[in-house]
């Protein structure tokens, strides 16, 4: 076995050492893949929302299996998704990096599973981070790009001229990122509850 997965809803997907994969658990939330079982072979990684998987294979396709609100459904997007290099997920949505740079995404519209109203300004992409139910990305200008819900971090826009340099994000799973700049400094976002404003330790977090 080379690696086993689970979805937050009841499920597994296990690599096995040949490069298949056996699922189980919740049949609704990933737990039968029979209907893709042929497609799963030599599988690299795999990836899980709350009820689904996304499994990259050695020709860089992906395939997917479970609950389609959840991503268990990428057929909208099968032509798209060739060359995939990493896939990210939200609770609801998959992201997936392309080798050109550029990102596909699927699964719940609102919760990151729709890029449409960014997609242009998804060029160069090296790195992707999700909450709950947005994703963040950084372009390889150093500036970043998010969508998705923006109660959860979907909206970065308010501080968009702040994220430049950006060297790394990282995010809670309730709702917000953290954006680590080249100067050491940091810029937050998303739901203030959870992360998301840092305005009160701001002079503390300098030079990090």
């Amino acid at each position: 076995m080379q690696q086993v997965q689970s979805t937050r809803a009841g499920a597994f997907a296990a690599i096995l050492a040949d490069g298949s994969v056996v699922t189980w658990g919740d049949p609704n939330q990933g737990g039968d893949c029979s209907a893709v079982q042929e497609q799963l072979q030599n599988v690299q990684q795999i990836q899980a929302t709350a009820g689904a998987f996304a499994a990259i294979l050695a020709d860089r396709s992906v395939v997917c299996c479970g609950n389609p609100h959840c991503g268990g459904d990428c057929s909208a997007v099968q032509d798209q998704l060739t060359d995939v290099q990493q896939i990210q997920r939200t609770h609801w949505a998959f992201a997936a990096i392309l080798a050109d740079g550029s990102v596909v995404t699927w699964g719940s519209p609102d919760k990151g599973g729709d890029c449409s109203v960014v997609q242009d300004q998804l060029t160069n992409v090296q790195q992707i981070q999700a909450t709950h139910r947005a994703f963040a990305a950084i372009l390889a200008d150093g500036s970043v790009v998010a969508w998705g819900n923006p109660d959860f971090g979907g909206n970065c826009s308010s501080i968009q001229e702040q994220l430049q340099n950006v060297q790394q994000v990282q995010s809670t799973r309730a709702g917000a990122f953290a954006a680590i700049l080249a100067d050491g400094s940091v810029v937050a976002w998303g739901n203030r509850h959870h992360g998301g404003d840092c305005s009160t330790i701001h002079s503390h977090l300098q030079y990090l």
